[in-house]
């Protein structure tokens, strides 16, 4: 646990976000360092394991609240939108967690391959939380070692993915799991919708259509949709925009005028009311914080660039979403 620790913090101090976060050129997995606990952070989780290594943190789903802690295992089960907030984390103790996307495809074969098979869980809950297993841990630090081999990532990631999948689903978190690996269970349906809306965030989509995709009637969909998000999808389209906003702004510099027109906002009063409900701050303060940041870090690459004469390519590949 503290060798996993340990290289977390180290990748994150030359690749981490304004928030901590850490994006890595592994697929699906993403790193959390902070050095201080944090007021309200807003996200759109896709399903996705994440262990808690240290620290401790505050989640809400809907009405569903949690406290996570160094040695938890958290099983997201949906897209949905999540409120987190640091309550633990210190310079010489900081809040470190890691998290996996999780691949329905692979569960799918998990699953078939498994003898016999489990009902899925009954239980209600967009989020779980169970003790960290033994094996778990093992396939998640394989997968951080990945970064200090780039070249070995397409030959062995999808190995152990695979292995990583299978211990979830055999251990505490696998009746949760198989709601995820079944083709059609309301949530691969509704899922279906959910992606669509993520390719397409940035456009006005009838309900209809995401009815459709997830072939279910707006009665019903409206309904799962629900009970899957805690949103309606007019809301969770608009998390999607405002989070997204939110990056553009803080992480790559744009003016606040220009995210929300990125997103799909028509109407820049309208995006700024919204954004302030969402985040407690106005657009610009964001968007003149990133456009320093912005600023700063090409004047680092810059010199960088001259002192070695080539450009930092590792910190580009580093910031690539997974």
């Amino acid at each position: 646990m503290q060798a996993l620790v340990d290289a977390v913090i180290a990748f994150a101090a030359a690749h981490a976000d304004a928030d901590g976060l850490v994006r890595t050129p592994v697929p699906g997995l993403r790193m959390m360092r902070a050095w201080r606990p944090s007021g309200a952070m807003h996200s759109v989780y896709q399903p996705l394991v994440c262990l808690v290594l240290q620290g401790e943190k505050h989640m809400t789903v809907g009405h569903q609240a949690r406290t996570v802690q160094a040695g938890d295992s958290v099983l997201v089960t949906a897209d949905i939108a999540v409120t987190g907030r640091i309550a633990r984390a210190s310079p010489a103790e900081p809040y470190v967690a890691v998290a996996i996307e999780l691949d329905a495809g692979l569960l799918r074969e998990v699953v078939t391959g498994l003898h016999p098979q489990t009902p899925a869980s009954s239980v209600d809950g967009r989020l779980f939380v169970e003790d960290a297993q033994a094996a778990v841990l093992d396939c998640v630090a394989r997968l951080v070692r990945l970064l200090d081999r780039p070249e070995a990532i397409p030959l062995l990631h999808a190995g152990i993915s695979r292995e990583l999948h299978y211990w979830l689903m055999v251990g505490p978190h696998g009746p949760a799991l198989r709601g995820l690996a079944a083709p059609d269970a309301c949530a691969a349906r509704v899922g279906a919708a959910i992606r669509l809306l993520r390719e397409r965030y940035r456009e006005p989509l009838p309900v209809q259509a995401l009815a459709e995709a997830a072939h279910m009637s707006l009665t019903a969909f409206h309904r799962h949709f629900k009970a899957m998000t805690s949103l309606t999808p007019g809301q969770f389209q608009k998390q999607l925009r405002l989070v997204e906003a939110r990056r553009l702004m803080r992480q790559e510099g744009r003016p606040a005028r220009h995210a929300a027109f990125d997103v799909g906002y028509a109407s820049v009063p309208h995006f700024t009311r919204d954004y302030h409900r969402m985040f407690g701050a106005s657009p610009g303060r964001d968007a003149v914080a990133g456009g320093r940041k912005a600023a700063m870090g090409a004047a680092r690459s810059e010199n960088r660039t001259r002192a070695t004469g080539v450009a930092p390519a590792l910190d580009h590949i580093a910031r690539r979403p997974a």
